[in-house]
């Protein structure tokens, strides 16, 4: 750069002198000023272990962990307390509004609240009791069973003692008529009563106060009586209520079956009027026409109703004749049971005819197991209300119509029976004696009932 500034001649910068000191280094002037470092410095109030921790001299780079904010200080100052003067405090005496007796009490108390009512003197609230003259007595508050004197001591306790009203009964005088509680609430609200409706009071003082004293002593009585029993009663009343829940839920469960019952007769009757119309219109002129013939809603009518198998691809006509999961255990094994009197097989060839005439013959077995259970209801719930009838009239004999019993004679062998005699309902055969034990049990836990109402 410099044989360029002589061949343009441009005036060169100064340069230092190079002398054997600057050379060596042993001239201050001529060495360049290195910045110096910047550093930090503990904030006050820090200890030097926790500051040791964020910051050290190696480290170039600042952690996040140091304290960011402007406060002066590491920490909140402590309150300097003491600095203000202090309140003065006096022993002082004082009078409690709510007392008559004019006593005089002291304590402590601040200069600056001297000459101050009492603060809790707010609290002594007073029940106005209302009073009577000599001519509204005479006029409106005579009563038999109650003499003057009593009445001016029971409003005389009731001021005294602010309608609280164990302490006045506690209170009442030994040598007057002994009165309970009950009776000096009666008396005290009808006296009340009567002076708000002579003296036309108005807004919440002239409200009126219907006591029934009758109830009160009605409902001491019974909390006396449940207080007084004994265990054997209490286990005794448990059970009792027990047998009281397990009638209401075989209620229920029979008012359930009545209503399964009369959806099934009335899908059943509906269907065999579509039925018939259809049999009328076209007659069937072979036996296949007759297969044919049969609708494919009749499964709605039955008590099962079959899936149908819809898949994209190749599925078994077996598939159709699978019974439904949603069908109890009961049914499978009364099914296979008739099935097994009627000699037919438990899975048949899978035809198309077939499937379709198994399916209906199983629903229609189905149907009549139901039918036969609710018949069975019905007979013990019939025979339940007959026992309960002799029990509570036992001189009347109840006889039930033999149109509606059923018929459980043996005939000949040789008769062929009906699929509902075939359909046993019930699992054991003890069970109808059975039922007349619990007819007789349930009759004598309502007379129970009745007799502790």
């Amino acid at each position: 750069m410099a044989d360029v500034r002589d061949i343009l001649e441009l005036e060169s910068a100064p340069t230092p002198e190079v002398s054997k000191e600057v050379i060596l280094g042993l001239r201050k002037d001529g060495l360049k000023k290195k910045k110096e470092k910047e550093v930090m410095r503990r904030p006050e109030g820090m200890h030097r272990e926790l500051y040791a921790l964020l910051y050290s001299d190696s480290n170039k780079d600042l952690p996040p962990l140091l304290p960011t904010d402007n406060v002066q200080g590491y920490k909140s100052v402590k309150a300097k307390l003491g600095m203000k003067q202090v309140r003065p405090w006096k022993w002082m005496s004082f009078t409690n509004p709510a007392r008559t007796d004019g006593a005089v009490l002291h304590h402590w108390r601040r200069t600056c609240d001297q000459g101050k009512e009492y603060p809790f003197a707010t609290f002594n609230k007073k029940i106005e009791i209302l009073k009577y003259s000599d001519a509204e007595y005479s006029e409106h508050l005579l009563c038999d069973g109650w003499t003057r004197l009593e009445t001016d001591t029971l409003f005389d306790l009731c001021h005294r003692f602010d309608l609280r009203w164990p302490i006045i009964h506690d209170r009442w005088p030994s040598h007057l008529a002994s009165r309970s509680m009950e009776d000096l609430k009666e008396r005290y609200y009808n006296v009340t009563n009567t002076l708000k409706k002579i003296n036309n009071l108005s807004g919440p003082e002239g409200k009126i106060v219907n006591y029934d004293a009758d109830h009160e002593r009605r409902r001491k009585q019974q909390l006396i009586k449940l207080w007084d029993r004994t265990p054997k009663q209490i286990e005794e009343e448990q059970q009792l209520i027990n047998e009281l829940r397990k009638i209401e839920a075989r209620k229920k469960e029979r008012e359930k079956k009545t209503q399964d019952l009369q959806k099934l007769i009335s899908a059943d009757t509906e269907d065999a009027r579509k039925i018939s119309k259809t049999t009328k219109k076209k007659l069937p002129q072979t036996k296949n026409a007759k297969l044919d013939m049969m609708p494919p809603s009749l499964e709605n009518c039955t008590g099962i109703k079959f899936p149908d198998v819809k898949s994209s691809g190749v599925s078994l006509r077996s598939q159709r004749m699978k019974l439904p999961a949603s069908l109890g255990q009961k049914k499978v094994k009364a099914i296979e049971q008739l099935l097994g009197e009627l000699n037919l097989e438990m899975n048949p060839m899978a035809v198309e005819e077939v499937c379709q005439r198994f399916n209906d013959l199983r629903s229609d077995l189905v149907l009549m197991y139901d039918l036969r259970t609710v018949l069975l209801n019905y007979v013990f719930e019939l025979q339940t209300l007959k026992h309960q009838c002799e029990s509570l009239m036992p001189d009347k004999v109840l006889e039930i119509p033999e149109a509606l019993t059923i018929n459980t004679v043996e005939e000949s062998p040789s008769r062929p029976r009906a699929i509902s005699e075939v359909i046993d309902a019930v699992a054991t055969p003890n069970t109808p004696n059975r039922k007349r034990k619990a007819a007789l049990e349930q009759s004598n836990v309502l007379r129970k009932i009745k007799a502790r109402t």
